[in-house]
């Protein structure tokens, strides 16, 4: 079985990176620390790493300080984990030259790169396979830990509220909970601890809400200068793209974040009856079902039309 091969991994080696995509959600940053506090528990040596490091909203979480954005060494690790990335050159460094294994552990599809590849695209978090992993590795789950991994968990399944949160989901988050977390305190430090940049930027973005003529889809976009005007990070609009979602009878929202001149990274979410995913495939991007992304590059009016063009030909 794959997890007894990186447990195996694990017990013969000593020196390890835990790694995951660049912009980190919440899953990612939960997963890397969760795995990363437990190598450390078992004395190993850990690297976890960044290049984004944690965003401002996760800093709550016990000993999130250890996530550096920079290795402090060139020594080659043992072993690298690359977790909850569809795509390597998402870490943001070149992990295979970095290690001797590496082991991939993710939940979105189309990614079977590395030496060990663990993927189960019907698991709702990243979190939930390294709870797996720690579990039939025996370790003694601490409170830092079950921190970690249960706001991946929360944070992938939007609080609970996505097709995504499954049986096994509501399963490892109450055995996590056993282990001393407070939920409100978890959820409210996570979504009602929000930086005044944040709301500032929040204001610049909503009037740029466009719904389609068939109000099926809707978008907003955010312009670096409004980050500039906002003084705010591009990490303070993390969920954003929900807002269109929420409008009654939209199933698919759309958010359009420029990264520099005539270029734009697109996030998709899905009700669940539109495959996002195909459609960032369509245009170069990857993802879930629910939950996808691209990056193009053009003027942003040709880049709306571009995807407009994909999106209706997958509505009709």
């Amino acid at each position: 079985m794959i997890i007894q091969k990186i447990i195996e991994q694990i017990d013969g080696a000593q020196r390890f990176l835990v790694v995951a995509h660049e912009n980190p959600d919440g899953d990612a940053i939960g997963s890397t620390l969760g795995l990363a506090l437990a190598l450390r528990d078992m004395d190993k040596d850990v690297v976890a790493y960044n290049t984004h490091g944690v965003p401002e909203s996760m800093r709550f979480l016990p000993e999130s300080q250890i996530l550096c954005r920079t290795l402090p060494s060139s020594e080659p690790f043992d072993v690298a984990f690359v977790l909850d990335a569809g795509e390597l050159h998402r870490t943001g460094l070149p992990v295979a030259e970095l290690c001797t294994t590496l082991i991939n552990i993710d939940h979105h599809p189309h990614s079977n790169f590395g030496d060990l590849c663990y993927v189960d695209t019907e698991a709702s978090a990243t979190a939930v396979l390294i709870y797996r992993l720690l579990t039939q590795w025996h370790y003694p789950m601490t409170l830092a830990v079950a921190k970690a991994l249960y706001l991946g968990i929360l944070a992938d399944t939007g609080s609970f509220r996505y097709s995504s949160a499954n049986q096994e989901a509501f399963r490892v988050s109450a055995q996590l909970l056993e282990q001393g977390i407070d939920p409100w305190e978890m959820a409210s430090s996570l979504y009602e601890s929000y930086a005044p940049e944040r709301m500032r930027l929040l204001g610049l973005v909503l009037p740029t809400l466009e719904i389609s003529p068939c109000g099926r889809y809707a978008s907003m976009e955010m312009l670096r200068a409004d980050l500039l005007k906002a003084g705010a990070l591009e990490e303070h609009a993390d969920g954003f793209v929900n807002y269109p979602r929420a409008i009654r009878g939209v199933e698919v929202a759309l958010f359009f974040t420029e990264q520099d001149k005539d270029q734009y990274k697109i996030s998709f979410r899905s009700r669940g009856a539109i495959d996002v995913g195909r459609l960032a495939g369509l245009l170069g991007g990857g993802g879930h079902h629910n939950a996808s992304g691209a990056k193009l590059s053009g003027p942003l009016e040709e880049i709306k039309k571009t995807v407009s063009y994909h999106l209706n030909q997958l509505l009709s």
